[in-house]
């Protein structure tokens, strides 16, 4: 019956457009060719990811939030169930080995408090959508930024959102010399009601409490991402009033501090070899 629940749970779509995540339905905009090699868009019920095959994290995860399922958000229990991307080819995708013993959170890009159901709670926790982490960034300052913003979307309405990780400097770190390590982490904001923007900016490192506001402007000069480009640059010039990270009681419960390990690595083995399975009876049948 386990397996059989884990093979009929709704597959991300690969090659296609979900504009209903994107402001105007327009995808950011990488202007770092290096940082469009080899990537994928991967849409899910709640979010979308550009996934890149080279740093093994996605470049950006983008939500479009409303009170509506903000609160909805608020009644799904959180449930850990980190799980690989099976639908990126083996060699790109990342894995629970890579993060296992690494000291490295497995951080959330599209939050799993943002989502209004289990099974877009479930989509959350696929490692497309997971950089490796500083511990006491993600556990304190990131879960408040991320509270924060459900915090603001309720107050407004909605929000678009658009979140990611930059990989900065000559020489950047990696787990297993596969999955690299994020020297920053970006949160943007766009109001479209109200016409104004910011992003939440933050070091990937200890102590977590160190944050500033930046304009889409500078996030563009920095990470060579525009997050909403059909914005006029009167509004990517302007940061908004962004409201102090303070972490709220529906982040879907405590941060879990045990690091991944033999067991999670065994889970995955055997929802790979039972679609596996599934595959083959199915190539049997017709």
């Amino acid at each position: 019956m386990l397996c059989l629940l884990l093979l009929t749970l709704p597959a991300p779509a690969l090659g296609r457009d979900c504009p209903e995540h994107f402001a105007g339905g327009t995808r950011p905009a990488l202007t770092n060719p290096r940082l469009s090699a080899d990537t994928t868009l991967l849409c899910y019920q709640a979010f979308a990811v550009l996934y890149s095959g080279l740093s093994r994290t996605p470049l950006y995860a983008a939500e479009h939030l409303t009170a509506a399922r903000i609160e909805a958000a608020r009644r799904v229990d959180r449930i850990d169930a980190f799980h690989e991307e099976e639908r990126l080819p083996e060699a790109a995708r990342s894995d629970l080995a890579d993060y296992a013993g690494s000291g490295w959170d497995r951080g959330h890009m599209a939050p799993s408090g943002d989502m209004p159901s289990p099974s877009a709670q479930a989509d959350s926790f696929t490692l497309a959508n997971i950089v490796p982490q500083n511990p006491d960034l993600n556990r304190r300052l990131w879960a408040g930024i991320e509270s924060s913003v459900r915090a603001l979307t309720l107050a407004r309405g909605d929000l678009f959102v658009v979140t990611g990780p930059l990989f900065e400097g000559t020489s950047v770190q990696s787990l297993r010399g596969r999955v690299l390590i994020p020297t920053r982490l970006f949160k943007a904001v766009y109001d479209a009601n109200r016409g104004e923007a910011g992003v939440y900016l933050a070091r990937n490192a200890a102590p977590g409490e160190a944050w500033e506001a930046i304009s889409l402007e500078q996030l563009a000069a920095i990470g060579g991402i525009v997050a909403f480009p059909d914005l006029p640059d009167s509004v990517r010039r302007r940061i908004m009033a962004l409201p102090e990270p303070r972490r709220d009681e529906y982040a879907g419960g405590p941060r879990s501090r045990r690091e991944p390990g033999f067991l999670d690595w065994l889970a995955a083995e055997l929802r790979r070899a039972a679609r596996r399975a599934w595959r083959d009876v199915l190539r049997s049948l017709f």
